[in-house]
């Protein structure tokens, strides 16, 4: 459980689109959304689209993987009793029932992130390494999990704490209690995270004077979207990809860009990017997300109310786990909830593929530079297969992919641009 909600709240923190230079040459053809969307999909070939679809499709079986040896670890807690061990450590402790499972967790968290380092080190940072895409050396990247791992024995001793508390009082719907309190971290999340949380892992700097900065504040007050903090942070220091969000809500609201979009980009492609960012906030993708993740949280935690008990009655005596409401029960919730969302995987890619899409059509609106925004598909294509099959699209991809948003732009240019030019892209400067 602990995993899982790492993943949906981190994914809440951080968001995101991804950039880099093409060079366009106008040419006198008559304009056809097709052969204009040809000439940029086109420009990937060879070795580099190869390694591009490799990269891309290798990531289908780390979900895969991924959730087998989620579950198996929880499974291992639970055979070895280590669940057990840590429930009476915690008991030990205190006799205070509603402390004891955020002392349970503890060991927990550590014992997981051990078990599962090996796997993280390769999907990681070798894997990233292999194709590319790391700027860090290890020492540097294994600091940062080191960051995640203090974070995480901070915040979630009180989320399952909290959960526990709510299983303890509503035993029969504590699922439904549950997803509030979930919804709750979330909400905190998103309000605390811009400002303690990224700072952790980058330096954020106010952008600097000029027409970029011009342009973005120009696009957001176009919006009434408050753009007094508007920053550039060093993501160069750990990879090469591209990407802008605006986090934050209420007082924390901030514009962020990585210095690899100013850097790699020309400034119609910076406001591609900025315009879809923008656009998640006006069409508010953020709060629709929150209901969407609670909503898919609280089927999870349906089933789990079903199921754990089931498997708690046939095999706690073996692990040591008295009832539902005991924290060494937690492996258990923890197993079934991450079968639950590898099933749920290609719904939620849906879900959020949609609110990108919306966004990209804001984005063309507000920047109103489909070929920049061409070329930010086509950038996406070093480390995002750049033309799957419908059905790959829609089991895997929680963005359109990169021939979708080309087709896209390229629709728009037809629909709203006066007398459209053909446009015959140069090859991608690859850095």
């Amino acid at each position: 459980m602990v995993r899982i909600l790492m993943i949906l709240i981190t994914g809440m923190l951080f968001t995101g689109l991804s950039v880099e230079t093409v060079f366009a040459q106008a040419s006198a053809p008559a304009f056809g959304v097709e052969q204009a969307s040809r000439a940029y999909i086109d420009t990937l070939q060879g070795a580099e689209l190869e390694k591009s679809n490799q990269y891309f499709e290798g990531g289908y079986w780390l979900i895969l993987w991924g959730a087998l040896i989620g579950i198996l670890i929880d499974f291992l807690i639970l055979q070895s009793r280590l669940s057990a061990r840590f429930r009476d450590w915690a008991e030990r402790v205190t006799r205070r029932k509603w402390l004891q499972p955020a002392l349970y967790t503890l060991p927990y968290v550590i014992a997981g992130f051990l078990l599962t380092l090996p796997w993280s080190i390769y999907t990681g940072f070798f894997r990233e390494q292999q194709y590319g895409l790391m700027n860090q050396g290890f020492g540097a990247w294994f600091g940062e999990q080191m960051i995640g791992l203090a974070i995480s024995l901070i915040i979630f001793p009180l989320l399952i704490m909290a959960i526990f508390a709510v299983i303890r009082r509503a035993p029969k719907i504590w699922w439904l209690w549950g997803t509030g309190v979930i919804a709750i971290f979330l909400f905190i999340g998103l309000l605390l995270g811009p400002i303690f949380i990224s700072p952790l892992f980058n330096d954020y700097q106010e952008m600097a004077e000029g027409p970029m900065r011009d342009r973005i504040v120009a696009m957001a007050a176009e919006y009434d979207i408050p753009a007094d903090n508007i920053y550039v942070f060093d993501q160069s220091t750990q990879h090469k990809r591209i990407s802008a969000n605006v986090s934050g809500i209420g007082p924390t609201i901030r514009i962020s860009l990585n210095d690899n979009l100013l850097e790699r980009t020309a400034p119609e492609e910076v406001a591609a990017v900025m315009g879809h960012e923008l656009g998640h906030y006006v069409l508010g993708h953020t709060w629709r997300t929150v209901l969407i993740l609670a909503l898919i949280m609280a089927v999870g935690l349906f089933i789990t109310a079903r199921l754990a008990p089931q498997l708690i009655e046939r095999h706690g005596t073996r692990w040591g786990v008295r009832s539902v409401s005991d924290p060494a029960a937690i492996p258990v919730l923890s197993l079934i909830l991450t079968a639950y969302f590898f099933a749920a995987t290609p719904a939620i890619n849906s879900l959020i593929r949609i609110n990108e899409s919306e966004a990209d059509r804001f984005g063309l609106e507000t920047a109103r530079e489909p070929d920049g925004f061409a070329k930010v598909s086509m950038r996406l294509s070093e480390y995002r297969k750049i033309e799957p099959g419908p059905v790959e699209e829609m089991l895997f991809f929680d963005h359109p992919s990169g021939a979708t948003r080309v087709r896209m732009a390229m629709q728009w240019k037809a629909d709203h641009v006066e007398n459209p030019g053909m446009v015959k892209p140069g090859k991608l400067e690859q850095e």
